[in-house]
């Protein structure tokens, strides 16, 4: 980083806060109170210093944060949210001592990064937490370059401020030459305690939502969907579960009036990182002007495409490149899935200078498609499989009709993969939204599902609601193209099929609707080395960034096995599916969840457990 990040004093010693009840760790996570949220103690500062070198010491405490002029709880790390940009090197070992000084147990996860599982950062599953006062040594060697973070993976303190930037740099230095280099990390803050939402979500799902539809709202929808969308007792606008009117959405830590910026020359090359560190938010960004060419996606580089939006998921990365022309500054804009704000950030050329900034766009809706019910679409495609040669009758989901598996390479064009308006005229006559008859056997059936897909498609086209209908190009899956060959493209010999599930108005969400406890966990288990080709549907109205701890896997997105982009967190859109290809090659026992804070912790989790090469052997 040429220029943007100073190397002021790091702060220290936060104090403890208002006295709290202690909550165990994670797993045990769904008691509503307690988890060192603090609106007292010392005003911590929006903004990140910089710490690197074999040795870093890290210090977890809380205190009260101000945006916008609106108090509300915070959790730092070095005093500051975001915490601290932690910058190491490829092939450098690592030390990183980390401190609580909460009331409450806590925990740092390294998001993306491989390591030895023990490391991972998950109470419940990969080590007991931190408790209040002691130091936790993590210790690994770095395996990898690129852009990631770190977060809390305890109670809901990634939502008072627990997370931070990560940059490790190749060995040998970046390969593509820029002027500059900057980190934009997006995340949402509230005046609320956490654990109030929560609450809330459970006793009353739609409670955040103030963008409801009702019989004299503008939204364009006749009168005829009005009244499928009643039958149905469902929301055409339950796009988010919470919007602006609770949140406020920050670049690096500020609102959108409090000037965050990037100083540039024109004709100078600029690399942004953008990091989605947000609890619960998605977010659609744009340089109104100026093009985006992505260069990477979760740390891992892919071939340049350029366009002038993409939709980046709870936890999701993606680092650009953009090159700025004449004008004095440009917006960043990064509006949120729901359009009820913006994280808003200025290049600039001079400080101070300000470019036009965007109004917000029309709320989207939620089509039949969102629902599953993509009938009519008789265009879906096998390939890349060679299902003659793959053992069918070890697959998960063994009774399931292979005829109707959507294994990739699908010809749909976005707005087919979203569903087409016209799918939303359909009659609901005879039509039920939760036939649990779609379900294979091994889904527990009960009042955590609500809805099942009548018909998932894989959707690896679909850009993300609110980016289906616009008039410039916008990034989708399928457009993602490694640019250094897969090192294992053997063809899957297991299919794993997992559904996500969930009951929006009780607020349970789970896998094969079994919602996750760490006492009662039964692991999704891999053989060590095996190739297995995982298919997620969601039979739920919401999209999921899905994240895998310890391990990339490749995106089933059309491409050859050898490039398929290599991720972590993958975005399943409402009603589809999706797949990836996975080398389970990492031992040891890893978290599998939502990355919507809210979900994961409402249930949506499960253990993955790969077994090592010595118990393979």
């Amino acid at each position: 980083m040429h220029d943007k990040f100073s190397r002021r004093s790091v702060l220290s010693g936060l104090g403890l806060g208002a006295s709290m009840l202690a909550v165990p760790a994670w797993a045990q996570g769904h008691n509503m109170h307690g988890g060192g949220h603090s609106r007292g103690g010392p005003l911590i500062p929006a903004g990140f210093d910089e710490v690197r070198g074999p040795v870093i010491n890290l210090s977890i405490g809380s205190g009260h944060r101000i945006v916008q002029g609106k108090r509300g709880p915070g959790i730092a790390v070095n005093g500051s949210v975001p915490g601290p940009l932690i910058r190491l090197t490829e092939g450098q070992d690592v030390r990183l001592n980390v401190t609580n000084t909460l009331s409450v147990d806590s925990s740092v996860h390294w998001h993306g990064l491989l390591l030895p599982f023990q490391y991972d950062g998950v109470p419940g599953i990969s080590f007991p937490g931190i408790k209040p006062g002691e130091t936790f040594v993590y210790e690994f060697p770095i395996r990898q370059a690129g852009t990631y973070w770190y977060h809390s993976h305890s109670g809901l303190q990634e939502q008072s401020g627990h997370y931070g930037p990560m940059i490790i740099e190749p060995r040998g230095g970046e390969p593509i030459p820029v002027d500059r280099d900057y980190i934009l990390l997006v995340s949402d803050f509230t005046t609320l305690d956490p654990h109030f939402i929560m609450n809330r979500l459970r006793t009353g799902e739609g409670f955040f939502n103030r963008q409801q539809n009702t019989w004299t709202d503008d939204y364009p929808m006749s009168a005829e969907e009005r009244r499928m969308w009643a039958q149905m007792r469902m929301m055409p606008t339950d796009i988010a579960d919470i919007g602006g009117k609770t949140y406020t959405f920050l670049a690096n830590g500020r609102g959108p009036n409090e000037g965050m910026e990037y100083l540039f020359k024109p004709g100078e090359r600029i690399r942004l990182r953008i990091i989605n560190g947000a609890a619960q938010s998605f977010f659609n960004v744009r340089i109104p002007g100026l093009a985006m060419s992505v260069i990477a996606t979760d740390g891992q580089p892919v071939r340049p495409v350029e366009v002038d939006e993409l939709q980046i998921g709870a936890a999701e990365t993606y680092d650009v490149i953009i090159e700025p022309g004449s004008a004095a500054a440009y917006s960043i804009v990064a509006e949120s899935m729901d359009r009820s704000g913006m994280a808003l950030a200025t290049l600039a050329s001079a400080p101070g200078l300000r470019a036009a900034v965007p109004a917000l766009r029309d709320p989207p809706l939620l089509t039949m498609g969102d629902m599953g019910m993509n009938h009519g679409d008789g265009s879906m495609k096998h390939g890349g499989m060679d299902h003659a040669g793959m053992d069918h009758g070890s697959m998960g989901h063994g009774t399931m009709d292979q005829g109707s598996m959507d294994h990739g390479s699908m010809n749909h064009g976005a707005a087919s993969e979203a569903g087409s308006d016209a799918s939303t005229s359909m009659s609901m006559d005879g039509m039920k939204m939760r036939d649990t008859s779609l379900l294979p056997p091994d889904v527990a059936i009960g009042p955590g599902i609500d809805m099942v897909s009548m018909a998932p498609v894989d959707k690896m086209g679909d850009p993300g609601l609110g980016l289906r209908n616009v008039d410039h190009r916008v990034l989708n899956y399928r457009m993602l193209v490694a640019r250094d060959a897969n090192t294992d493209a053997r063809e899957p010999t297991r299919l794993l099929e997992l559904h996500l599930t969930g009951n929006m108005e009780r607020y349970m969400w789970s896998f094969d609707g079994r919602m996750y406890s760490a006492v009662s966990d039964v692991p999704i288990r891999f053989a060590w080395n095996e190739r297995v080709r995982v298919k997620l549907i969601n039979n739920t109205m919401m999209a999921h960034p899905i994240h895998l701890h310890g391990m990339f896997f490749e995106m089933v997105n059309g491409q050859s096995a050898a490039l398929q982009p290599r991720k972590n967190t993958m975005i399943v859109q409402p009603g589809a599916s999706a797949q990836f290809d996975l080398t389970a090659n990492e031992p040891g026992d890893w978290a599998f969840h939502c990355h919507l804070l809210y979900h994961m912790h409402g249930g949506m989790m499960q253990t993955v457990t790969v077994v090592g090469p010595e118990a393979a052997s």
